[in-house]
């Protein structure tokens, strides 16, 4: 009897780690970094429709903290791990990856499904390849302006981004390349900063500029003036205690006590959810030479601080006409 307890037990001790050994493996390159909260939220989407039945495998590529010089080396080290583990289909986050590995995916057979993508895919030769699709990022700004509009009422709106990769695409698909637009007749500027000083000037000055709210975009690839990367966490802390400004947010990673108020947001997670349908989709007919057209997911939702809005003393009003989240 105790030899036939002791069997059970380690079966059931066993049996997770032999049935994930039998699983298909997928494969997630990153474009940043497992702490990013942005990668942290569409994991989550990834491995709700997943991992129950493959395998999934993540490499980091870092570049939101690691120099450009370095990116060509990290995809190499991903390409790397991709001929070793030869994954049943590989998943590509954010434009990075997309950039640096795209095109040598192009000469396997191997299915890709990009996400995060904020550029669009022709700029990296990505559109009319049998074995490689995904889903698109838009921010979305001007539905954001809106809703800002209609909680404190704006004339004159000022979007922060660094000047990453992310950022600078942001600025060629949403402004055109241009600084400013027009939105509902209100007046948005875009400023692509470098450095931590001149990022504390540019909100310290906002308000006499004559703008009447901030609206933080990405923060990440700030540096200090030695040109050491800056924590993502104490930029968006220190803008959020010493704005003049009331501050939205366009991700939902920004948003929260001392963080921004809120905003019509885009969630990692539902990027996550997205490529993983596509994902499962695609590994569910293997015969099949037609994938999937790319597809932009849209689905942004209000988020709002109750911290924020109490220190604000702000109010959402009753004309939103949408569903609204509320966190601390």
């Amino acid at each position: 009897m105790k030899k036939i307890i002791m069997a059970i037990l380690m079966l059931s001790i066993f049996s997770p780690v032999i049935a994930n050994a039998q699983k298909e493996t997928i494969l997630v390159i990153q474009s940043y970094h497992d702490q990013y909260p942005w990668d942290a939220s569409y994991k989550k989407g990834l491995e709700e429709i997943l991992a129950q039945d493959f395998k999934l495998s993540y490499f980091e590529m870092d570049t939101k903290r690691i120099p450009k010089s370095e990116f060509q080396k990290k995809a190499d080290a991903a390409w790397d791990m991709y001929k070793k583990i030869k994954p049943v289909l590989v998943i590509l986050g954010d434009d990075n990856a997309l950039e640096y590995l795209g095109p040598r995916f192009v000469d396997t057979t191997t299915p890709v499904v990009y996400l995060g993508i904020n550029n669009n895919p022709r700029y990296y030769d990505m559109v009319g390849h049998k074995n490689i699709t995904g889903i698109l990022e838009r921010p979305l700004i001007k539905r954001s302006i809106k809703y800002i509009d209609d909680l404190i009422g704006v004339k004159k709106a000022l979007v922060l981004f660094d000047s990453g990769t992310t950022s600078k695409v942001v600025g060629a698909e949403v402004f055109s390349g241009k600084d400013s637009l027009t939105v509902a007749g209100i007046a948005v500027d875009i400023k692509f900063i470098d450095t931590l000083d001149v990022w504390k000037e540019t909100v310290l000055a906002s308000k006499e500029k004559g703008y009447d709210a901030i609206i933080t975009g990405l923060y990440h690839t700030i540096r200090d003036s030695d040109g050491n990367h800056v924590d993502a966490e104490d930029v968006l802390q220190w803008t959020s205690r010493n704005t003049p400004l009331p501050p939205f947010a366009l991700w939902d990673f920004s948003v929260g006590q001392d963080k921004a108020i809120g905003g019509y947001v885009l969630f990692g997670k539902e990027q996550g959810i997205e490529a993983g349908r596509m994902a499962k989709n695609i590994l569910s007919d293997r015969n099949s030479l037609n994938l999937p057209f790319p597809k932009t997911a849209h689905k942004g939702r209000l988020l709002f601080s109750k911290t924020q809005l109490e220190s604000w003393g702000l109010k959402i009003p009753d004309n939103m006409n949408e569903p609204i989240e509320y966190i601390k």
